[in-house]
């Protein structure tokens, strides 16, 4: 039986028994549509709201998205909006991209003065129509505006999620599989710690490739350049492209919502409120955990190393001085 028969045979019977699902997207950039279009070919939800503040822009990408469904033959409803957050009621999940991008030589935490006030407002606004929804933050500096948004909202922290992990992890994968020549669908590997170019941390001794661990099939060197390549992959492509990718991001963002409307119990690395996990309390940061419809089902406690355990202190210690910054700029 075709994952594509199974899929459309799910979703039949999912509106026959009135069972219908709904995220909305926040930001209707790059990033922000990029998501909603991939959670549309895919159909993870019966309808997606796409909201920008920018006149037009939500309304015409989701015109265009909508104008590919036969072509495609996705069932999914695109609908695009102007700051009228009343069309996003009853979300399931909100997805939020809103905030300016990156431009080269910037860091994500530059960011922050500005972000800040966007990432709170569009939360606010987004849950009094939709008092129960999942959050999933994208927006830059992701950890501490997954932070911000958890602790001004008052939500609790199973409900609050940071997209960063699952992209950084893809990221590593498809190093890994450039270095190994082989397909990046055969690669395991996880990225944790801060989504920043010098916090996150590929745990390259766990990553295998079908079954066989890279560190037998890779010399040490090469693992490093994949380290490497991987802790700047965002960088290298706002360099090339003059401002932050979009594709993976927007996807990464999708397949972690799929996970939580789907009910899939996936373990992707996200940003997540650690309160005595991997010894650190009072940040969002990334670490494995399980997605499911009531969003993080279990953070996943994995054996690191002292080596690893020294990283990863090191990179909680950055994102606790990125998350200051929220007092200082009055968000907090």
């Amino acid at each position: 039986m075709s994952l594509y028969f199974c899929r459309n045979f799910i979703t039949h019977i999912n509106k026959k028994l009135k069972i219908m699902s709904k995220v909305t997207v926040v930001g209707a950039g790059n990033v922000g549509a990029t998501c909603a279009n991939v959670l549309a070919f895919n159909e993870v939800a019966d309808e997606v709201v796409m909201l920008d503040v920018k006149e037009g822009v939500s309304e015409g990408k989701a015109m265009d998205m909508m104008q590919t469904a036969q072509l495609l033959g996705f069932d999914t409803t695109i609908v695009g909006c102007t700051n009228d957050y009343e069309k996003t009621a009853n979300s399931d999940v909100i997805v939020i991209t809103s905030g300016i991008p990156r431009k080269p030589g910037m860091t994500r935490e530059e960011l922050i003065g500005v972000n800040a006030g966007i990432v709170k407002t569009v939360a606010e606004n987004a849950l009094k129509y939709s008092p129960n929804a999942i959050l999933v933050v994208i927006s830059n500096p992701m950890d501490t505006m997954t932070y911000l948004a958890l602790k001004s909202l008052g939500l609790p922290k199973n409900r609050v999620i940071g997209m960063g992990g699952a992209l950084d992890s893809s990221r590593f994968k498809y190093f890994l599989s450039q270095a190994l020549g082989c397909n990046a669908n055969e690669v395991e590997g996880m990225v944790i710690g801060g989504h920043g170019d010098t916090t996150m941390i590929p745990l390259a001794r766990l990553a295998t490739y079908k079954g066989q661990p890279v560190s037998t099939l890779l010399s040490e060197e090469k693992l490093n350049e994949v380290v490497a390549s991987t802790m700047v992959g965002g960088a290298t492509l706002t360099k090339l492209l003059g401002t932050s990718a979009w594709y993976a991001p927007g996807a990464a963002g999708a397949y972690v919502v799929e996970s939580i409307i789907h009910n899939q119990k996936k373990m992707i690395p996200c940003s997540v409120l650690l309160e005595g996990e991997y010894g650190e309390s009072d940040l969002c940061i990334g670490v494995p955990v399980i997605l499911g419809k009531n969003g993080i089902e279990k953070i996943v406690a994995l054996e690191l190393t002292a080596d690893e355990k020294e990283k990863f202190a090191a990179s909680a210690k950055a994102v606790h001085g990125t998350n200051a910054a929220l007092k200082e700029v009055g968000a907090l």
